[in-house]
């Protein structure tokens, strides 16, 4: 029940998606595509580490 509105939501994102011309960033693309370590914001493509506290639990489940 209530399938329908959801269905018909995802019907008409995807009908957009497919049939809008949106504007493609293709340095963006070659950049992404060529491992290239710069970024636009600057950072060189430096991913910060993440200190998760639940990261350890994982391991319990082994």
């Amino acid at each position: 029940m209530g399938r329908g509105r959801a269905k018909a939501k995802q019907t008409k994102v995807a009908r957009e998606l497919k049939y809008s011309s949106h504007e493609t960033d293709f340095a963006a693309l070659q950049r992404e595509l060529s491992g290239d370590e710069r970024s636009p914001n600057g950072s060189g493509g430096a991913v910060e580490p993440h200190d998760d506290p639940y990261d350890d639990y994982d391991d319990y489940r082994r």
